[in-house]
C-alpha cells in the first residue's frame, strides 16, 4: 500500500511553496528542522534547529533557506503554515489553547516580518486540529483564553454544562492571524479536518491518549525571488 500523501492548500501551492499538513500514513520525511515544542510562544530560527540535541524549546520555526523543510507536530492542537514576500520566508507554528492565549500566533507573525524586513504580504494556511464539536474546556481554559480573545471568545466558545464550553480553535486563530495584519483572503483553513472526529485520518490526544501519534506538518522556503 503506497503511503499516504500530505494534505496541501491552494493558497500556498500558488505561491510555489512546498508544503504539506501531516496525515496517518505518510511516510517519514528526512531532515526536518523542528523545534521542542512545549505550548509557549518562543519563536527558533530552521538554522537553530539543524542539531537536535541542542534545539532549544520553541512552538515556532521560521526559515529564509530555500529547500529546508521546517515542521511542526500536532496531535490535535493547531498546525499554522505561513509564507511571506512569495515564499522567500516562511514559518510553522504550533498553537493549542495555552499558546493561543501566550500570542504564539502573533510572535510567529513578528518574527517572520522582521526577517523580511519589511511589512509585506503574509498568506496563511491553519491545518487539522480539533474542532469545536469535539472540543470541550473548562473554565480556567476560557479565562486564560479572554485576556487575548475578548471580543471574540463569545463567537469561539459554545457553553455545554456549567463552567465548560465548545471551543473553536481554528475561530481564534483566524482572528490572531487578522489581528497580525494577515488580510482575510489571504487565510486558508482545510474543511472537514477535525482530528478527533476522523480517527481514519488523523491521531487524536484526546480521543487516544497520549500513546496516539503525531501529525507532521512541514513548509520550506523558495529562497530569494528571482531564483524560481
Amino acid at each position: 500500500m503506497s503511503a499516504a500523501q500530505p494534505l496541501r492548500h491552494a493558497l500556498l501551492s500558488e505561491l510555489g511553496v512546498d508544503h504539506g499538513f501531516g496525515l496517518r500514513g505518510c511516510a517519514a520525511l528526512a531532515e526536518l528542522r523542528r523545534p521542542r515544542q512545549v505550548h509557549g510562544v518562543a519563536v527558533v530560527t530552521a538554522q537553530q534547529c539543524a542539531d537536535w540535541e541542542r534545539t532549544p524549546e520553541a512552538d515556532a520555526v521560521i526559515s529564509e533557506e530555500a529547500g529546508v523543510r521546517i515542521a511542526v507536530v500536532t496531535a490535535d492542537c493547531l498546525p499554522v503554515l505561513l509564507a511571506g514576500d512569495r515564499g522567500r520566508a516562511v514559518a510553522a507554528i504550533h498553537a493549542g489553547w495555552r499558546g493561543l492565549a501566550g500570542g504564539v500566533i502573533g510572535s510567529g507573525l513578528a518574527a517572520l516580518r522582521e526577517r523580511l524586513g519589511e511589512p509585506g504580504g503574509v498568506t496563511a494556511v491553519i491545518g487539522p486540529h480539533i474542532g469545536a464539536c469535539c472540543y470541550e474546556v473548562d473554565e480556567p481554559v476560557l479565562t486564560a483564553l479572554e485576556r487575548h480573545f475578548a471580543d471574540s471568545l463569545p463567537r469561539a466558545s459554545r457553553p455545554t454544562r456549567p463552567g465548560h464550553a465548545r471551543l473553536d480553535l481554528g475561530l481564534l486563530a483566524r482572528e490572531a492571524l487578522r489581528e497580525g495584519g494577515v488580510a482575510s483572503e489571504r487565510i486558508g483553513f482545510l474543511e472537514r479536518a477535525c482530528t478527533a472526529c476522523d480517527a481514519e485520518r488523523f491521531y487524536s490526544y484526546r480521543r487516544d491518549g497520549p500513546t496516539t501519534g503525531r501529525l507532521v506538518h512541514f513548509i520550506s522556503a523558495r529562497g530569494a525571488i528571482g531564483e524560481g
